[in-house]
């Protein structure tokens, strides 16, 4: 073979070499990628050809997926589907997935490792993979009654099992239709799609547990009572509670809400501070117990831990390093301090638990197709938030705001009910968040809830916590113990 020739030779194998990687690459490295890419119309129509497990609620489908005489086979078809979106999300063949239709794909579809011996068993059978179907823990009639209590207000409740950690309920407002999104049309789902994107009150955020963080305002004060307690302090512990407190370091005060006092001797009982919510009193306390201890009380509910239920929670969040007058402002929920409405939730059901704090979850059993258990949910200690005794102190504290303090919309005639109200400044030129947290019965909680309603909903500047979330909480412990009664909770 002469020179040139087997030059040639060399350049050809080696072509052939990089031609043979090149599609070794693409088939088996990059194929992960490739089957994800949206713009893959293949993948799309494989994903869809196969049936997509449901969504259960208390036996009944709230998302299946019904079959269609067109390319991708199977429709998504969402029941109730504005109810459930905080929970569900949407399947896109536009916009792909969200919430629980992404957390939970790999067993809607079928493909997850816990569903082998089904697939294995579809295959000899010569029947097509079939997904697994997913109950959840919400109760339907408790999402019902927290969606018509908040209306068209912006905001968010949360309910849980204390003793469990089940979510009773996840309610977020405005909500939307995903069956908008769901579509086989691609120009009708662009059209509503970029419709929800562009409005201003943000239907696509779930206000429970995601997008913007909020200012707890005085429920935070639990915090603080908590700590407090821990610290040797009782009930019946004198705090100090000027009308006006003066903040070190600083020309600014803090008052208490109407600019009133709390007391006719600048004094006042720990428990009664927390009855009628006294902000001196508290951003005293705040100053008192120093900031560090109050900041690993916030994190034994959870504060600054990633979280999933399994949808990801966005972190509460604390101030780092604050001044004393800083500390004051963060000990009555305001400054830095930021929670979610599930965050709030999670103080209740610590507190209502004897101190225990059980790990949230949405997700209640997986079944094969078959109606096999493939998995169940266990519940889960997430936290030694407080000792049993100081959770029963705190309780009976917050039975005392409902009864004759500044939740006493939330009374339920024979029911001990623990609550705490908040109306949180947003530091903005807009009307206060009103929020309310509580747990029902006192003694045996059935369930914990938080509420909140943005810029005070329909009150606006004269909404507080005791006005316009606490009538929200009463109507959900009402419900809850309907369902109690009949053994349905």
């Amino acid at each position: 073979m002469n020179e040139p020739v087997r030059r040639l030779s060399v350049v050809v194998l080696s072509l052939v070499l990089l031609l043979m990687m090149s599609a070794s690459f693409i088939q088996v490295i990059n194929a992960d990628d490739l089957d994800q890419d949206p713009r893959n119309v293949r993948t799309l129509y494989k994903q869809y050809g196969n049936f997509r497990g449901p969504f259960v609620v208390e036996g009944e489908s709230i998302v299946w997926s019904d079959p269609v005489n067109d390319p991708y086979n199977y429709q998504r078809t969402y029941s109730e589907g504005a109810l459930y979106a905080a929970a569900t999300g949407f399947y896109s063949i536009v916009y792909g997935r969200t919430a629980l239709e992404q957390t939970e794909n790999e067993l809607l579809n079928g493909t997850d490792d816990s569903l082998f011996w089904t697939r294995l068993g579809n295959l000899f059978a010569g029947e097509q993979q079939q997904g697994a179907s997913i109950e959840l823990t919400l109760k339907p009639t408790l999402q019902q009654v927290a969606s018509e209590q908040l209306g068209d207000q912006r905001g968010a409740v949360v309910a849980l099992d204390p003793e469990t950690g089940k979510v009773l309920a996840m309610v977020t407002s405005p909500t939307y239709d995903p069956a908008l999104l769901a579509s086989h049309d691609t120009a009708e789902v662009n059209e509503n799609y970029q419709e929800l994107l562009n409005r201003e009150d943000s239907p696509l955020v779930n206000r429970a547990i995601a997008g913007d963080t909020y200012p707890p305002g005085s429920t935070f004060k639990l915090i603080d009572t908590a700590a407090a307690l821990e610290a040797g302090m009782t009930g019946d512990s004198e705090l100090f509670a000027p009308q006006e407190l003066d903040l070190p370091g600083s020309s600014n005060t803090i008052g208490n809400y109407g600019g009133e006092s709390c007391s006719a001797t600048d004094t006042i009982s720990l428990s009664d501070a927390l009855r009628i919510s006294c902000n001196t009193a508290f951003a005293q306390l705040g100053m008192d117990l120093q900031w560090s201890v109050i900041e690993r009380k916030a994190q034994d509910f959870g504060w600054t831990e990633s979280i999933d239920i399994p949808l990801a929670v966005t972190d509460s969040r604390l101030p780092e390093s604050p001044d004393q007058a800083q500390t004051a402002m963060s000990a009555i929920g305001q400054y830095d301090v930021r929670a979610t409405p599930l965050q709030m939730a999670m103080v209740a059901a610590g507190i209502a638990n004897d101190g225990v704090l059980m790990k949230p979850y949405l997700v209640d059993t997986v079944r094969a197709s078959d109606l096999t258990v493939v998995d169940v949910t266990e519940p889960e200690v997430y936290k030694e938030a407080m000792t049993s005794s100081d959770a029963n102190a705190l309780t009976d504290m917050m039975v005392g705001v409902v009864d004759n303090g500044t939740g006493t919309a939330a009374r339920i005639n024979g029911v001990e009910v623990a609550g705490k109200t908040g109306t949180a400044e947003t530091g903005q030129d807009t009307s206060p968040h009103a929020w309310f947290v509580s747990f029902a019965p006192a003694d045996d909680p059935a369930i914990a809830i938080a509420v909140i309603v943005e810029n005070g909903g329909s009150l606006g500047d004269e909404a507080t916590g005791g006005a316009v979330a606490a009538p929200i909480a009463r109507a959900l412990m009402e419900e809850a113990l309907r369902l109690q009664g009949e053994g349905n909770l």
